[in-house]
């Protein structure tokens, strides 16, 4: 036998190891997490502007005489979004750090407006309207509670301070006062969210497990009261546990929405071919988007969009691991626990495993009042993975970007 025959008996690389392999060094590279927070958003929004148009033509169409008025409004909060994500993307940790204290303020302010002057829909005082603009102050205020919760415990983590009257002192007093403010406004579903946020936070600064039992069986009960004193929620409770025999009483939309589902099979009805969105499913550009968005691309549509938020956790997840800073770590694992929780509370409520809650999915929903603080917030975490272990050297051998270059071609930058 030849050494060439001997060679060629040699038993070839498995293939699911070489891409093993490959996928592994793409997510050991520095600027893994830069690139994949980037490119879920980018995606998640691209989709969340085409689902906006599909399931809200018809009512709008049918209302305001213009199949694209929401969309065109969602399309303005987008064009005001992306500037304010790059602009956070560029903004050191310093700003950040004291941001927290005047947006937090600001969102009291707005909750306590709310409260005299909001406006009442569906049940809850959310909203404030100003001409034909729309303010929801509840959710800027989940970037407040991050930013400020973060700092707060940052601050303590320095100084070493970490007994639990320490992680608690201001922190659940500025928790407590916005969860008041905003079960004022009956809004259950946002103070869900701020929970996970205030939770979030002290799983990564190290709770003890006794402190977290003590906070789940507090807000069980709170929960629990809340449910019982108001008798919208209590038939929204009954509409999800009897869906069916509720289908024409309070299980009327969740039952629409897994009609739609349902429908989709495995590839969908095609894009704009949603035949729920014809006054079927209640708020089918919002809460409930994700139903047409499951009947219009089916199961492989609502798969990618998942995915997408699964990639979306892993990278905000990876820049809490990688960067030793403990603000920087708190202000990721929280806003990966504020977007990546709400999507999962959205898309239950959708399938039918969790009660309705009225909170859009984030990206994808119609709304600019939640559009804008998620961007920002994702803004923030690009600006954070630029300070992962050889990102920045990363970046500056990449050269110029995009914007640069153009501004070169003009003649405007050198």
């Amino acid at each position: 036998m030849t050494a060439a025959d001997g060679a060629a008996e040699k038993p070839r690389p498995n293939w699911l190891r070489v891409q093993a392999a490959t996928l592994r060094e793409l997510l050991s590279r520095p600027l893994t997490s830069y690139y994949l927070v980037l490119g879920c958003s980018a995606l998640l929004l691209a989709l969340g502007l085409m689902m906006v148009l599909s399931a809200s033509s018809i009512e709008a169409l049918q209302i305001k005489g213009d199949p694209f008025y929401w969309f065109l409004k969602q399309s303005l909060s987008v064009a005001l979004g992306i500037p304010l994500m790059y602009a956070c993307a560029k903004l050191p940790q310093r700003f950040f750090r004291l941001a927290g204290y005047p947006l937090l303020a600001l969102s009291i302010i707005g909750l306590v407006m709310v409260i005299f002057i909001g406006s009442t829909e569906l049940g809850a005082q959310r909203w404030i309207y100003i001409g034909s603009l729309t303010i929801q102050p509840s959710e800027p205020a989940k970037l407040a509670l991050v930013l400020w919760g973060a700092d707060i415990l940052a601050r303590h983590a320095r100084g070493k301070l970490m007994e639990w009257r320490n992680l608690l002192i201001p922190l659940m007093p500025g928790v407590a006062i916005l969860a008041v403010l905003v079960m004022w406004g009956r809004d259950l579903g946002t103070t869900l969210v701020l929970m996970i946020i205030f939770l979030a936070l002290l799983w990564v600064v190290g709770a003890p497990v006794r402190l977290f039992a003590g906070i789940l069986g507090v807000l069980a009960i709170a929960t629990v009261f809340m449910i019982t004193s108001e008798g919208y929620r209590s038939d929204r409770i009954e509409g999800w546990l009897r869906t069916w025999e509720n289908a024409q009483g309070s299980g009327y939309q969740a039952a629409q929405g897994q009609i739609a589902m349902g429908s989709g099979g495995w590839f969908g009805l095609g894009l704009g071919s949603s035949r729920q969105k014809w006054d079927w499913v209640p708020h089918a550009e919002s809460d409930f988007i994700f139903s047409i968005l499951g009947e219009e691309l089916g199961l492989m549509g609502t798969l990618v969009v998942v995915a997408l938020f699964g990639l979306l956790g892993y990278a905000g997840l990876r820049i809490a691991s990688r960067v030793n800073d403990p603000f920087v770590r708190l202000t990721s694992a929280a806003t990966v626990a504020w977007i990546a929780g709400q999507a999962i509370v959205n898309i239950g409520a959708v399938i039918g495993v969790l009660p309705i809650t009225g909170i859009p999915l984030p990206l994808v929903s119609y709304g600019g009042s939640a559009l804008l603080p998620t961007l920002a917030a994702l803004g923030m975490l690009l600006s954070f993975a630029k300070r992962e272990p050889g990102a920045a050297e990363a970046l500056a051998a990449r050269g110029p970007g995009p914007a640069a270059r153009a501004l070169s071609w003009l003649g405007l930058r050198a």
